[in-house]
């Protein structure tokens, strides 16, 4: 069911949500929590499906701030909401605040209203995120704020910032897509022979602010240089393309050029094709949706592991121009 309020206020969203709870269309019982999405005109939709599927393990209440590019704080304020239950919101009920004009300089008040009493607060930002997500109007009253240094100007230049402003709570999609390689290199390096890893290489495109994420944590991890490898992608070959551990008997390599398949190369053993795929919204916000304390590792792999890349990071940004 979808409810249209053109023109209306926070009090109003309340009341109809109210109503339509009397009527019997939508129960909010059992929402675990509330997730703000702060996002532009014309992208509400995929963010919106992405919620209604990550809902389904993680019933909440969604609410979605749209407006433009460019707020005009002195233009007449207006809101005009939507209210989306049942199956039109998945296992979740969205309200969706289009806000133009001083209304959308306010997002804290627009959103105080309509949070769940007593559940945490998630802000979500999928497109372009404020300078400083933990001081923003809505990630001020978030207890994880979760950006995507994919979706800026200059992702490489994007975690450098994220590095100098983290702040306990913070996350970014970066890292979420890393769960997958992280786990997969783990599980090699948790068989025998258990010899030190001298070496690592990471490559992957030009775009990817993952490959730098993941060559920072297997730094950290294993104590060891690494070398950060980079190149124009084509083909549909973004993201992390292949990580080398050198060992004094032998090299593993683990490469996915293309495609969700990674071809995994060991001394002595039998060449395996292992299920890499790339990771979808849906799955990364449903992972990030299942941990509402700070991700101690990736506030450490942002503030310190990346320090050990920045001089190589600092040539690659200058080379590819925004990084995009």
């Amino acid at each position: 069911m979808i409810v249209d309020l053109p023109n209306t206020t926070t009090a109003g969203i309340s009341k109809t949500l109210v109503k339509i709870r009397e009527e019997g269309g939508a129960v909010a019982l059992g929402r675990v929590l509330t997730l703000v999405i702060d996002t532009e005109f014309g992208h509400e939709e995929e963010a919106i499906e992405a919620a209604n599927d990550a809902s389904r393990e993680h019933p909440m209440r969604v609410i979605v701030v749209a407006h433009e590019h460019e707020i005009d704080p002195d233009a007449p304020p207006r809101v005009d909401a939507q209210i989306r239950v049942g199956g039109d919101a998945g296992a979740s009920e969205v309200i969706v605040l289009r806000a133009t004009g001083g209304a959308a300089s306010d997002e804290e008040s627009l959103v105080t209203g309509l949070l769940l009493p007593d559940a945490p607060v998630v802000a979500w930002w999928p497109g372009a995120a404020p300078n400083v997500v933990s001081q923003a109007s809505i990630g001020a009253i978030a207890q994880r704020r979760i950006t995507d240094a994919s979706s800026q100007p200059d992702p490489l230049g994007y975690l450098r910032h994220l590095a100098r402003t983290y702040e306990p709570g913070d996350t970014d999609f970066a890292w979420t897509r890393l769960t997958l390689w992280r786990a997969q290199l783990a599980a090699v390096l948790d068989q025998p022979p258990y010899e030190p890893i001298i070496g690592v290489e990471v490559s992957g495109a030009d775009d990817s602010p993952s490959t730098a994420l993941l060559a920072a944590w297997l730094g950290l991890q294993l104590d060891v240089p690494v070398s950060h490898e980079v190149s124009e992608h084509a083909n549909g070959s973004s993201g992390i393309h292949g990580v080398r551990l050198v060992r004094r008997s032998g090299t593993i390599e683990l490469n996915r050029p293309e495609g969700n398949v990674a071809t995994l190369r060991q001394p002595n053993q039998p060449i395996h094709d292992i299920s890499l795929p790339r990771r979808s919204l849906r799955d990364c916000l449903a992972e990030e949706l299942r941990r509402l304390d700070p991700d101690d590792l990736y506030g450490t792999v942002i503030r310190d592991g990346l320090s050990r890349l920045h001089g190589h990071m600092d040539s690659v940004t200058e080379s590819s121009g925004t990084g995009r």
